[in-house]
């Protein structure tokens, strides 16, 4: 083969693996597998969170999303769960401790593996119908990272414009902080180790 036709395939080989490299280190794995997942986020802080305090932000006027991924990784110092959601606005949340984890709508209690339950209500949600958006189909509970922070996270359950998840985290009242991130809309969740 002459020089000619081996240097065009050599720049084309080398175009495709500098592509490949510059994908998005948040997952490792298929888009449409759920699992937990050794990741990182360029966008969001990688600080270690130091509080327990409540979070809270407000969704955009007429928000309307689903969540359509749930996904865990480990980071230096913490564990990230990230909810991507897919729709029109901003997502707001409102992110805490609870006692036990208690279904909106039905009152009932769910088990979640943990020492303690960190509840994750993403305000500005839309039930799938409303927005024709294929919501977050599994595995339930998205499992955690072994030895991690995040024991497993619970489906998130839209009632009157809020989707309702748990984290069963590995100690009661591990500091957490939470962080919006767009293209695509994530709800991002950070526990201490």
């Amino acid at each position: 083969m002459s020089t000619e036709r081996i240097l065009p395939v050599a720049v084309l080989a080398a175009a495709v693996l500098a592509l490949t490299a510059c994908g998005s280190t948040e997952e490792a794995g298929p888009v449409a597998a759920t699992t937990s997942v050794v990741s990182t986020a360029p966008e969001a802080a990688d600080e270690v969170p130091t509080d327990t305090t409540e979070s809270s932000a407000t969704a955009s006027a007429g928000a309307k999303l689903t969540v359509t991924d749930i996904r865990v990784g480990r980071h230096d110092g913490f564990d990230r769960v990230v909810y991507e959601l897919d729709g029109e606005g901003s997502p707001g949340w409102r992110v805490g401790y609870v006692d036990e984890a208690v279904q909106d709508g039905s009152g009932r209690v769910l088990p979640v593996s943990g020492a303690g339950v960190l509840e994750v209500r993403i305000d500005g949600s839309a039930y799938p119908f409303d927005t024709g958006i294929e919501p977050f189909a599994g595995p339930a509970p998205v499992p955690g990272v072994p030895d991690g922070a995040v024991v497993e996270v619970t489906d998130a359950l839209v009632f009157e414009g809020v989707a309702q998840s748990f984290v069963g985290v590995s100690s009661g009242d591990r500091p957490f902080a939470v962080t919006a991130l767009s293209d695509p809309a994530r709800v991002v969740v950070d526990v201490a180790h």
